[in-house]
C-alpha cells in the first residue's frame, strides 16, 4: 500500500512539473517592464552642438515637455536666413525624425565621408540629413 501511494505521489509531482514546463511564459508586470526599457535612447548621445560647413550648424536639446525620445533641433540648414529654425524631432529606428519647411527629414549617424562634403571627409562623428547636408563634432 505504501509503495502504491509513493508511486502515485511521484506521478502527481512529475505531471505537475511537466505542466509548468508547457505553460506559456507570462509577460512581466508593467512595473518590471518599465525597468527593462532603456532609460535613455541612443539618440540622447547626440545632444549638443554640431558644426556644418559655411556657417551651417545644429543644436540638439531634449524636449522634456513631451518626454523621453523627443528633441528640439535648432539649425541653420541653408545659406539663406530663412533656412533656419527650431524643429521638433522624435527618436526613430535609425535616428531622429523631424519636419521642416522643405519636408519630412531624418537625422542619422555617419562619418564625414557619408556627408558628401569634402570639408568634413576626415571627421568620424557626424550626423547626416542628406548628401550635402551634414554636421560633425
Amino acid at each position: 500500500m505504501k509503495k502504491a501511494l509513493f508511486v502515485l505521489s511521484t506521478l502527481a509531482l512529475l505531471t505537475a512539473c511537466d505542466q509548468d514546463a508547457k505553460s506559456p511564459a507570462k509577460p512581466a508586470p508593467p512595473s518590471v517592464q518599465a525597468t527593462l526599457v532603456p532609460e535613455t535612447p541612443p539618440t540622447d548621445k547626440w545632444i549638443g552642438q554640431w558644426i556644418g560647413v559655411e556657417g551651417l550648424h545644429l543644436t540638439i536639446a531634449k524636449d522634456d515637455s513631451i518626454g523621453r525620445g523627443h528633441y528640439l533641433l535648432t539649425m541653420q540648414y541653408g545659406l539663406d536666413a530663412e533656412d533656419a529654425g527650431t524643429f521638433k524631432g522624435e527618436a526613430a529606428e535609425d535616428g531622429i525624425a523631424f519636419t521642416r519647411p522643405d519636408g519630412p527629414q531624418s537625422l542619422r549617424a555617419g562619418d564625414g565621408a557619408a556627408t558628401g562634403l569634402k570639408w568634413l571627409a576626415d571627421k568620424k562623428d557626424c550626423l547626416i540629413v542628406a548628401t550635402g547636408e551634414g554636421y560633425c563634432r
